[in-house]
């Protein structure tokens, strides 16, 4: 049980960092470059929002955050910060379906999300958002 724990909280960890770490230069040209690069405009559609719809973890805790974090993301989220935010909600719902489709690691997947939740509820706050 410990060694899932471990599995689950390391690949947690490591998309939180990522996000965090594109989210600090979200105000810098590299992110114009890479939004320009990807073809997004500032229409009012939302990459997050494209990026998920009608995907579910299975995991009522999973896909109640993912949620919430897309209409964060979409709703209040800078349209120059919002591929860095993108980016990490698809990280973890292609991690997540993989620890919810192996039997072995799905149980400790609701207390990974709900860290997640946690940990992003604080980040999020500065944009305003409240879950």
């Amino acid at each position: 049980m410990f060694r899932k724990s471990l599995v689950v909280f390391s690949i947690l960890c490591a998309a939180v960092l990522i996000g965090c770490n594109k989210t600090e230069t979200g105000n810098s040209n590299s992110m114009s470059d890479t939004k320009s690069a990807s073809g997004t405009s500032n229409s009012g559609g939302s990459t997050a929002a494209s990026t998920t719809s009608g995907d579910k973890i299975g995991i009522p805790e999973c896909d109640d955050f993912l949620a919430k974090y897309e209409a964060c993301v979409s709703g209040k989220v800078p349209e120059q910060a919002r591929a860095a935010y993108a980016n990490s909600l698809k990280q973890w719902k292609d991690s997540w379906k993989q620890l919810a489709a192996n039997p072995q690691t799905k149980g400790s997947l609701a207390a990974a999300c709900k860290q997640a939740r946690e940990q992003q509820e604080t980040a999020l706050k500065s944009y305003g958002c409240s879950w």
